[in-house]
């Protein structure tokens, strides 16, 4: 069986999980959609050289759609039940760590990015 499914919550515990879950998932949604309404905005507005702009935020939304996919993957095993050392039966959770990771790494690259191509617009 699932570890995910080794564990019985409360319904009040079922309420909470699903409320973060929506709060996540939709902020991560509008977070992906945004970037890609930029990216349009500046690929439809702006003249050619900032093409490359418009492309980096384009993929930066798509990284960011990923990342929602896979905060979804790991929150399927947040909870999990796991015997003690004591012998007895106990509710574990897990935070959404690597989701953060993730995340960040992709922001300080796309900064990163953003950084240089505005370096590059001077030339």
């Amino acid at each position: 069986m699932h570890r995910a499914r080794s564990v019985v919550l409360t319904n009040d515990e079922l309420v909470e999980v699903r409320a973060a879950q929506r709060t996540f998932e939709g902020a991560y949604i509008r977070t992906a959609l945004s970037q890609f309404s930029f990216a349009l905005v500046v690929l439809k507005i702006f003249t050619s050289e900032f093409y490359s702009i418009g492309a980096l935020f384009a993929i930066y939304g798509a990284g960011v759609l990923f990342a929602s996919l896979f905060r979804r993957q790991q929150g399927n095993k947040q909870f999990f039940s796991e015997i003690g050392e004591n012998g007895l039966n106990r509710k574990r959770f897990r935070t959404s760590g690597n989701v953060v990771v993730v995340l960040t790494a992709l922001s300080v690259a796309a900064y990163g990015c953003l950084l240089g191509l505005t370096l590059k617009l001077g030339d």
